[in-house]
């Protein structure tokens, strides 16, 4: 059998689509600020590009800035949003379990003489809004939380975080790259005024994202030079893979009523079925709400290394809930965060699905799964 990818949290392929509105304009040689028809016609693509994802977002065409990425959009919309209001204050609020592109942003503006409040979260790796009603100060000038984990897939109240931030004066950003194609993104809605997306994440290219921005938010260029994005992000926009970029992000929304739900149905089987086969195993964040994608599933005294080896000699590929250290296995921010039995902590894998998974594939590692954590396991002495 062929191999099977449940690494999609990770990245996911280029569906043909995009890749078919890449290639006409890989081979040119016209910038999109040029002014001869070359250069126009570029910019009649980078537009329709624009105006594309902004549909899907809900969002005017100006407020989408094309970025390199999600980490870029992350990154600019944290210290972009706070270098422009640190007038009201320099208080920033995020949650333990954010993506590194938005803890490590926000351990910046520590360096730059912020105060940060990074908020615990539940077993489910959840916020508490009234948490960060708590949290709220009139000097707090930014709230930070993500659409969906990237670890657990667990879903957060943003529209809830959002009104209450607001209510006290704050800016609210969420990194929602795991998001399209499987929750709705429209950003009235969610009440947010800065958004992230990162094409890799919904089977367009990689190296390109989309920082939406909210008319009216003060946002402070990182990357300066020329007037490009808004004024938002300098350089000269990669016009093929923001074509491609808009292209995956509009299939992935138009299918997202289909294949959302086809998709939790796999997740499902798969979780059911190695809690029934494979003794002291458990599903992380499984009374949360989560994307239909991410299966987080921990396993007792199993070395989650030895365990993703084996997997990809099996032909699955997968990722881990946990890094290594020194040779120790250490868990992630992520799963300390929600506090898992130490017995699970070192054996976290991660097993995320998308659009291209099948049954069969899903049955082929519901097949394989057991015999594979036995024989890595260690005995428990007695």
């Amino acid at each position: 059998m062929d191999r099977v990818f449940l690494d999609h949290a990770a990245t996911t392929p280029m569906r043909p689509e995009a890749v078919e509105a890449m290639l006409p304009l890989l081979g040119g040689s016209s910038n999109p600020s040029s002014l001869h028809a070359e250069g126009r016609a570029a910019r009649a693509a980078l537009d329709a590009a624009r105006e594309a994802v902004a549909a899907v977002v809900g969002a005017a065409p100006r407020e989408i800035v094309f970025t390199g990425g999600g980490s870029e959009s992350d990154t600019l919309a944290i210290l972009g949003a706070a270098r422009a209001t640190r007038s009201r204050g320099r208080h920033a609020i995020t949650a333990a379990v954010e993506h590194h592109a938005v803890l490590h942003a926000v351990d910046l503006l520590e360096e730059d003489g912020w105060n940060v409040t990074r908020l615990p979260v539940d077993s489910g790796g959840r916020v508490d809004p009234a948490a960060v009603a708590a949290a709220l100060t009139p000097q707090t000038a930014l709230v930070s939380i993500a659409l969906a984990n990237n670890e657990l897939g667990t879903v957060q109240p943003v529209a809830e975080i959002a009104r209450l931030a607001h209510a006290a004066g704050a800016l609210v950003h969420t990194d929602a790259v795991q998001a399209p194609g499987w929750l709705a993104l429209d950003v009235d809605a969610l009440g947010v005024d800065l958004l992230s997306l990162s094409a890799h994440k919904f089977s367009g290219p990689k190296g390109a994202g989309v920082l939406y921005v909210r008319r009216g938010t003060p946002v402070a260029p990182l990357i300066v030079g020329g007037g490009q994005e808004h004024g938002l992000r300098a350089g000269t926009e990669n016009v093929a893979a923001i074509a491609a970029l808009a292209a995956a992000l509009v299939l992935a929304e138009a299918e997202r009523a289909v294949q959302a739900p086809r998709v939790a149905s796999l997740r499902d089987r798969l979780e059911t079925a190695i809690l029934a086969s494979i003794p002291g195993s458990v599903v992380n964040a499984a009374s949360a709400p989560r994307l239909p994608t991410i299966a987080s599933l921990a396993f007792a005294e199993t070395p989650g290394d030895a365990l993703l080896i084996r997997l990809d000699l099996e032909g699955i590929a997968a990722s881990a809930g946990s890094a290594c250290a020194a040779g120790s296995a250490e868990p992630s921010h992520v799963i300390a965060a929600i506090g898992l039995d130490a017995r699970f902590r070192a054996g976290v894998v991660r097993f995320s699905l998308g659009r291209e998974t099948t049954s069969t594939e899903i049955d082929e590692v519901i097949r394989r799964l057991p015999a594979i954590v036995a024989d890595v396991r260690i005995p428990v002495s007695v």
